[in-house]
């Protein structure tokens, strides 16, 4: 029998992950994009098993997580990490490695019980690492509905994340080359405000950034300020 699910995700980088979803015989697969769609009227219309939140930027309204499964899923091994941008913080605290965590949503923020975990390599930049989780995510999500998997509570120490703001961006106070590719990398996705300098007149912001060696080459784009 077909399970019926719910992908609620804006990116369009998303449109992969409802491909590969959609080729599955056992599901049926809906797709949500705008915070605006997420109604319990709409909902109930569906009538979904599961409902998935690969990304959403609003906090899913109360009647809907209580009435339907919602399982959200964070780029952290919770509960350390809850919070803000995970990518970038753990990029800037050294991290080569994550898990993927697949949790159901409650009040709190990514505090629910977890489903299950995924590790995910945090090399390249970080639209090369959000395309890499994709087929990580329809896995987790092919899994968790075969198998009708129980959450449980989280475990271990809680650590959590402030989100960065386009500021936290600058590159003059880092000392290391590998700093500074850490910074430009982790920025280097659609819809991120780049890694940058400035100086008096103009703005400095890079992508693309390349190790060789003990240098490191990347695009620049300049903009005067004023």
């Amino acid at each position: 029998m077909k399970k019926v699910i719910i992908l609620a995700a804006e990116q369009r980088r998303f449109d992969q992950l409802e491909a590969l979803l959609g080729d599955k015989n056992n599901l049926d697969c809906h797709r949500i994009c705008l915070p605006a769609q997420l109604t319990v009227e709409k909902l109930a219309v569906i009538n979904p098993d599961y409902v998935f939140f690969p990304h959403w930027s609003v906090k899913v309204p109360r009647d809907i997580y209580e009435h339907y499964p919602c399982v959200m899923f964070h780029m952290t091994d919770l509960p350390y990490g809850r919070g803000g941008s995970p990518l970038q913080n753990l990029i800037v605290r050294g991290h080569k490695e994550t898990e993927i965590s697949a949790f159901k949503c409650d009040e709190g923020i990514d505090t629910g019980p977890v489903y299950l975990k995924n590790k995910l390599s945090l090399s390249g930049t970080a639209e090369e690492i959000f395309n890499r989780a994709i087929p990580v995510i329809a896995k987790m999500i092919e899994e968790i509905v075969a198998n009708e998997i129980i959450p449980l509570p989280q475990q271990g120490k809680t650590e959590v994340f402030m989100r960065r703001k386009p500021e936290d961006g600058e590159l003059s106070g880092l000392d290391s080359i590998e700093q500074v590719y850490d910074y430009i990398r982790m920025l280097d996705a659609d819809g991120y405000p780049r890694a940058f300098l400035e100086t008096n007149e103009f703005k400095f912001e890079f992508e693309n950034a390349r190790l060789i060696e003990s240098e490191l080459l990347a695009d620049v784009k300049v903009t005067r300020k004023n």
